[in-house]
């Protein structure tokens, strides 16, 4: 019943000061509190199902995702996009194809040139009661077109209402005009004087509507929506808001086992809308592609076109020039003509125009690279040779370039990223340079080749007449401008096949398509959850910091594993209506817990006198409204009428209270008789009960300590004991005053009453300290005022085994809820 006291020899220091001291957090109390609390936790968890179910029902809004694959593959080569024969800068690797058409779909002209061309600007919803709905243009039957000469509001909703046949009703917000207005020719906003809310009007379609800050007509859906709608809300928004929105919805990932296949998704809140944009981006992006690939050809053609004017000028020159010698001269007959050496002469011609309109067309390259006009690049095929080394070195110039300036606007031209960037740049550079090179010099070494050849042709011919070799000198003129028309015509016949044949390298294997998809967000399930979870948390984090915050005594285990004092009792809730509940309830549970506090008092007391003497009970607490007076007045009610003479000792000069319970005058009293005012006769009274007599407090006297610390006070004591077996003291509380550790010094047992959800921990640091030092012995605990509500004799190892009920005034309670289901299952389980 009683825990030993700590006796062990020697403690450390550490050991001794954490006597006393309470754990931070009591679990088993947080527990507890939890579930005396449940009906909170009930209430918070159906307004968290309320505020989800409406939350699902009226404002989720569903987001759905479509996706697209397209195969990517580049069978020609091209100055303007990735070529797979190198590994591009920056650590980049492998498919640079596709990351190249990856930041083409996720670019800003890209997506600007989609918003403009579908008028994404413009958003349509419908309202129901509460929900707002997004659809897609195709889903309403009319179409929003502005007047982009006009300035318009954006997000500013504009509500269409069928009102038969062709007209709608427009409505707009009764406030948020604003004087801000967006140009979509500039996209930039522009301020205006301000105006009064334009009025509601109806127009018909194709009708124009005219107001301060919007300009608009309806144009007629041609296909028959899919759903109805009695409303049509329209928003507009600038360009660049539409842009941003579009590019965070877009992903693009790339096949796992073949880089070239990408997969690119959208999400958003209409799946028509995701559908629509995706297959548009991609027709998009394949035409672009192939104007990338044709630039190209299309500036070698020109090149060439250019060219062939003027060598057509030339051959019409030369055979004017000609024909002049055949009829005037009458040449165009020559006797004993070397028809074997005029054709060798001829045919090596031919070459040396051939590979001159190369070095032309590589001159033209090399100086479109020098100023880095990469847009009017002709094709090497007009000089006359496939290069994939060069056409690789050229895009990889154009991307170093483009990232020069991109990085210019970050960094100083002087820092290290900018050099690292221009000797780069230097490589490539003559990695380009160094490829024509080898051409310039294998054109020179034929051109050289093929003028040996003809001198030594030409020395076959010096025996002709000057005039004679007049004319075939003009043959061979007219041959060799000839034969460079032709090559010329020749290569610009492939660079228009090559325009006319190009396919763009971007084939859709899976086109985006409505199959009815499920929304892939909110997850609504999900949401629920965690607004029914949060809610729970609001009465778990208000009982966790009441925790806390809360210092009181609430644990008896605690109690005793921190102070190491034995426990003589515990009193329950007092339920009469004053403090003689031994004397009106003697057959409560109560007033049998104070006959067991009566049993155990014999331990306090085992080393007492043996002298025949009474002995002295000193009761105290911590501070005033702990029960000490009541615990007091039982203890010694339930002694005195066990025939044990008993007197009970207001001491308590400073708030005396026993008098009114035993209806005694309190005119004398102790004070009193320490003062020397009356005798020890004129203050002892006597009650209903034989063996108890009361000595009340008196009046207030200005000096209590003093007079409680006075030797007439020790003497009243000594004389008590002579004619009393037990002195009960209700002295002042030791959390106030000094005055109950003084009269310890003389008293047999010390009662130290501790009230539950009362008394606070630090209280109780001090006669912890003061009995683990023996500095007060004899000491035991009371734990008073226990609620039996709360499981009274359960849970804490210390109690008197007595069933609700067993006691009268138990006879009509009514055991906890949650006692008599644990009640309930023990029965289940115990059941043979």
């Amino acid at each position: 019943m009683i825990p030993d006291k700590d006796t062990t020899i020697g403690k450390s220091e550490p050991q001794k000061e954490k006597y006393g001291s309470f754990a931070l957090f009591d679990i088993e109390h947080f527990l507890r509190r939890i579930l005396r609390n449940w009906y909170w936790f009930v209430f918070m968890l159906f307004i968290g199902y309320i505020i989800s179910w409406v939350y699902s029902k009226y404002y989720a809004q569903n987001i759905y995702a479509s996706d697209l694959s397209l195969s990517i593959s580049n069978n020609t080569s091209s100055y303007f996009t990735p070529n797979q024969s190198i590994n591009f800068i920056w650590g980049q690797s492998g498919n640079q194809d596709g990351v190249y058409l990856k930041k083409m779909l996720l670019s800003r002209s890209h997506n600007e040139f989609l918003v403009k061309e579908l008028d994404l600007f413009v958003n349509y919803s419908t309202k129901g009661l509460i929900k707002s709905t997004y659809i897609d243009k195709t889903d309403s039957p009319v179409f929003l077109q502005i007047d982009k000469k006009h300035l318009q509001q954006v997000n500013y909703p504009i509500t269409l209402i069928p009102k038969g046949g062709d007209s709608y009703e427009v409505i707009l917000p009764e406030e948020g005009q604003s004087t801000s207005l967006y140009s979509y020719e500039s996209e930039g906003f522009q301020s205006v004087s301000g105006y009064s809310r334009p009025a509601n009007k109806v127009i018909r379609i194709n009708e124009w509507y005219n107001s301060p800050n919007l300009r608009f007509r309806l144009i007629k859906n041609t296909t028959t929506p899919n759903i109805k709608v009695n409303n049509i809300v329209v928003n507009l928004n600038t360009v660049n808001q539409s842009v941003n929105d579009i590019v965070s919805t877009i992903g693009v990932e790339f096949d796992k086992e073949i880089a070239t296949i990408m997969i690119i998704s959208k999400k958003g809140f209409n799946l028509n809308s995701t559908v629509n944009f995706l297959n548009k981006s991609v027709a998009e992006l394949q035409k672009k592609r192939l104007a990338d690939k044709n630039i190209v050809n299309k500036n070698t053609d020109l090149y060439l076109q250019t060219n062939i004017d003027g060598i057509r000028k030339k051959l019409d020159s030369s055979a004017a020039v000609l024909n002049y010698l055949k009829t005037s001269e009458k040449l165009y007959n020559i006797k004993d003509r070397d028809e074997k050496s005029l054709d060798k002469i001829k045919e090596l011609e031919a070459k040396k125009a051939d590979i001159l309109s190369k070095i032309s067309s590589l001159n033209n390259i090399k100086n479109t690279l020098q100023a880095q006009n990469f847009d009017k690049m002709i094709s090497t095929n007009a000089a006359g040779f496939e290069d994939g080394f060069f056409t690789a070195s050229v895009t990889e110039l154009k991307a170093l370039y483009i990232k020069r300036r991109e990085m210019a606007t970050i960094y100083k031209p002087n820092s290290e990223p900018m050099k690292e960037i221009d000797r780069l740049i230097n490589e490539a550079k003559m990695g380009s340079s160094g490829a024509l090179g080898n051409y310039y010099t294998k054109y020179y070494d034929e051109i050289n080749k093929i003028d040996r050849q003809v001198a030594e042709a030409n020395a076959d011919l010096t025996s002709y007449p000057e005039k004679e070799r007049k004319y075939l000198d003009a043959e061979r003129g007219y041959s060799m401008i000839e034969a460079t028309y032709n090559s010329l015509l020749g290569r610009q016949n492939e660079a228009q096949l090559k325009v006319a044949t190009n396919q763009s390298d971007i084939t859709v294997i899976d086109p985006a398509k409505n199959l009815g998809q499920a929304p892939i967000g909110p997850n609504v399930k999900a949401i629920k959850s965690a607004i029914m979870f949060g809610l729970l948390l609001f009465p778990l984090l208000f009982i966790l910091i009441g925790e806390a915050l809360d210092n009181k005594i609430r644990n008896i285990k605690e109690l005793l594993s921190a102070t190491k004092i034995p426990l003589l009792g515990v009193i329950g809730n007092n339920t009469n209506e004053n403090m003689l509940t031994v004397l009106e309830q003697p057959k409560s549970s109560v007033s049998e817990a104070f006959r067991g506090i009566r049993a155990n008092m014999r331990f306090l007391m085992e080393n007492s006198r043996e002298d025949g003497k009474g002995k002295i009970i000193l009761i105290t607490s911590s501070v005033g409204g702990e029960g000490k007076t009541y615990i007091s007045i039982n203890l010694a009610s339930v002694i005195g009428l066990s025939d044990k003479k008993t007197i009970l000792l207001g001491m308590d000069l400073r708030k005396p209270k026993i008098f009114g319970d035993f209806k005694i005058d309190n005119k004398y009293g102790i004070s009193n008789y320490l003062t020397g005012e009356v005798e020890i006769d004129q203050i002892i009274n006597k009650t209903r009960i034989p063996g108890l007599d009361v000595a009340t407090s008196g009046p207030i006297p200005p000096n209590p300590s003093e007079l409680l610390m006075s030797g007439r006070n020790i003497k009243f004591l000594e004389e008590l004991k002579e004619k009393y077996d037990f002195i009960i003291i209700d002295s002042p509380p030791v959390g106030l005053v000094a005055d109950s550790y003084e009269l310890m010094k003389y008293s047999d047992a010390n009662i130290y009453v501790v009230r539950h959800e009362y008394t606070e921990k630090y209280m109780l640091k001090m006669i912890t300290e003061k009995y683990h030092n023996h500095e007060v012995d004899h000491l035991g605990l009371i734990y008073n005022d226990y609620n039996k509500k709360q499981g009274y004799g359960y849970g804490y190892g210390y109690g008197y085994g007595y069933g609700y009920g067993y006691f009268d005034e138990d006879k009509n309670y009514k055991e906890p809820l949650l006692i008599r289901i644990r009640n309930k299952v023990r029965t289940i389980f115990n059941r043979k």
